[in-house]
């Protein structure tokens, strides 16, 4: 699925976001043997794949290096890549809150850095993965960093890095928001008399189902809701509550600028 896999793969940390991705990539036939992982436990995360515990003394030539840790760590990483011989030839940094021009002061002079930031989706290449660059990356690191991250789903540019963090809030943050939307359904139909364990079955399956419609169906979610909620009957009750005084989109609203708030917070502090 991807032209040419990176020479060298070398992953900073590989935490949940960072092993979804790593995953899916493994699917998609990308070589364990050309991967190495950083990891201070030393705990394997895939069969053939390289784990070391310590920085090496020089990074193979080709080699994309991906930033995956706790984005507090950042600075110590830093100071440690000073130190090791070899430029990669490019930076993909999924670290939350840490922007292109903080990258930029810590990493080698003249480095491609390409922020990302995907959703967990991406381990089943249903994700989505917001890109941002500045003007000082090259265009091949640009299109390498692209190619490697459609296998993972839906891969778009975001042109002004200040709406970044309201990115990540909708996409990034947004499967947490969804889960927690199927969760409360079946709770809801739970409350009002189903067992709990078939209406946690049906809440997911309705879910599931309806996304895939929305996907496919070529028009928008809000044309498919009004054609299900027909005038006077059940669905159109049930929306009433939903729409009353834009209340489910004033909370979302909410949800999604506490987020974005906090990515901008995390920035500051960075």
């Amino acid at each position: 699925m991807v032209d040419a896999w990176p020479q060298h793969l070398f992953m900073v940390g590989c935490g949940n976001m960072a092993g979804q991705m790593l995953s899916r990539w493994l699917a998609c036939g990308l070589d364990p043997a050309s991967v190495t992982v950083l990891r201070p436990s030393g705990k394997p995360v895939a069969p053939g794949v390289e784990v070391i515990t310590h920085f090496p003394a020089r990074f193979p030539d080709g080699t994309a290096l991906i930033l995956g840790m706790k984005p507090h760590q950042f600075e110590n990483v830093a100071a440690e890549l000073a130190k090791v011989a070899g430029t990669p030839t490019m930076f993909i940094s999924i670290l939350a809150g840490t922007t292109a021009a903080q990258l930029r002061a810590a990493l080698p002079e003249g480095a491609n850095i390409v922020r990302v930031m995907p959703n967990t989706p991406v381990g089943v290449g249903q994700g989505v993965c917001a890109l941002y660059t500045d003007e000082l990356t090259e265009l091949a690191a640009r299109s390498a960093a692209e190619a490697l991250m459609r296998p993972l789903g839906l891969a778009e540019w975001i042109a002004d890095e200040a709406q970044f963090n309201l990115v990540t809030a909708l996409s990034g943050c947004g499967p947490a928001y969804l889960f927690r939307f199927i969760d409360a359904l079946g709770i809801a139909a739970a409350r009002l008399g189903l067992p709990e364990d078939q209406a946690a079955r049906l809440a997911l399956a309705t879910v599931r189902g309806a996304s895939t419609l929305a996907v496919e169906a070529g028009e928008s979610p809000g044309i498919l809701a009004d054609r299900v909620a027909s005038p006077g009957g059940m669905t159109r009750e049930g929306m009433n509550v939903l729409d009353a005084g834009e209340s489910l989109i004033a909370l979302l609203t909410e949800t999604l600028r506490a987020a974005r708030d906090r990515g901008e917070e995390m920035a500051r502090k960075a």
